[in-house]
């Protein structure tokens, strides 16, 4: 079958590549067109425009390249003619995802939803436009299940999450030699995760990197994201103590004794792999301020928002400061917070479901194509 797949961020190409591997096993006639990036690419994937191209964050960056979007958006409806897959499957990114959704239905094309757009914290108004465009939606939060069934009637597939089978999945890596093959000494890490668009790294590796001098006795690694190449980076990494490692996430928190996290799925990436971590986020003014007003949640971590708790120190905006972020840094290298914080993300774990969230979500999707 011909599967067009639509992701916008590197979460999304990161469980975009998953569900295509899972879908060969099962389909071994699967072709694959994708917006995506470089691990969709590796998964066979006919890549038609890269993430990085697509990232515009905030209220007011989304109104300025609004003619971009536009002629994006109308370049993959042209697209999707040409190729005539037996399916679109949208994965998160729903500002893009929802408008070609509405056409694509009106077109004929089958559509299905994987990783649900987080209506449940604004536009929740969206789900009229879900109801009526897609024709299946795959959740890998536990509460969204009950959200769109028994607050909006509307029936989904909890399928776990992917991110416990892509932690899983992975070799792992020896501390000492790992810090050794990158040339750092023998100093325990701190990794900084401040995020994978060029404005939105810059504005919070000043106020984390501003700290690097009160750890003395620990080594800092910012990670890079794929977006980004090393040139963008180099400017961050003049302070002594400071180190840069591109496209090693995953390791890089597996050897870490804690870290700073800007709020997104990183949070979620961190937890999982059970390393004490302060939450961070700083938006412009005018995006925060439209945000707060729009956005009714307690919490911005998906940590804390799936243990319904404040599990995890949150530092948004003006709390994002050197101060703070030193106290709390601090406070998650205690022995006694890190055995609490430990018992959490094991709750955590629980809640999320097992492993074979790919594997079912595939199995989802090609019965439901093979039963029409």
């Amino acid at each position: 079958m011909k599967y067009y797949l639509i992701a916008g961020e590197a979460s999304g190409d990161l469980h975009g590549a998953n569900l295509m591997k899972a879908l060969s096993k099962i389909d071994a006639n699967a072709s694959f067109r994708c917006w995506g990036g470089d691990l969709m690419e590796q998964a066979q994937g006919t890549l038609v425009k890269h993430y990085r191209d697509l990232a515009f964050m905030g209220f007011i960056e989304v109104i300025f390249n609004l003619r971009t979007i536009l002629q994006n958006i109308r370049f993959c409806k042209k697209d999707i003619e040409d190729f005539q897959p037996d399916v679109i499957i949208f994965i998160d990114y729903p500002g893009f995802n929802l408008r070609i959704a509405k056409w694509a239905k009106q077109k004929g094309f089958r559509t299905h939803y994987y990783i649900s757009p987080q209506i449940w914290a604004w536009k929740e108004g969206r789900i009229k436009s879900i109801r009526r465009d897609i024709d299946a939606m795959y959740v890998i939060l536990p509460f969204e299940k009950e959200f769109y069934e028994k607050k909006h009637d509307f029936p989904v597939h909890f399928v776990g999450h992917p991110l416990i089978d892509a932690i899983s999945d992975r070799e792992q890596v020896h501390p000492e030699a790992f810090k050794k093959q990158n040339g750092w000494d023998e100093r325990p890490v701190i990794a900084l995760l401040p995020g994978s668009r060029k404005q939105e790294i810059s504005k919070m590796l000043q106020v984390m990197l501003s700290v690097v001098e009160d750890f003395k006795e620990y080594q800092f690694v910012i990670a890079g994201a794929p977006s980004q190449e090393a040139d963008f980076y180099a400017p961050f990494i003049q302070k002594q103590n400071v180190h840069l490692l591109l496209n090693q996430t995953y390791d890089l928190l597996s050897i870490s004794e804690a870290a700073l996290v800007t709020s997104g799925t990183a949070t979620l990436e961190t937890a999982l792999f059970k390393v004490p971590q302060v939450v961070c986020y700083k938006g412009s003014r005018i995006s925060y301020e439209i945000a707060k007003r729009v956005i009714r949640l307690k919490y911005i971590s998906l940590v804390n928002l799936i243990l319904d708790k404040e599990a995890v120190t949150e530092l948004i905006q003006t709390d994002f400061s050197s101060e703070k972020l030193k106290k709390e840094l601090t406070a998650i290298l205690d022995p006694y917070r890190r055995a609490t914080l430990f018992l959490d993300y094991y709750d955590l774990e629980k809640k999320l479901g097992g492993k074979g969230a790919s594997d079912t979500t595939a199995q989802l999707i090609y019965e439901a194509l093979s039963a029409t």
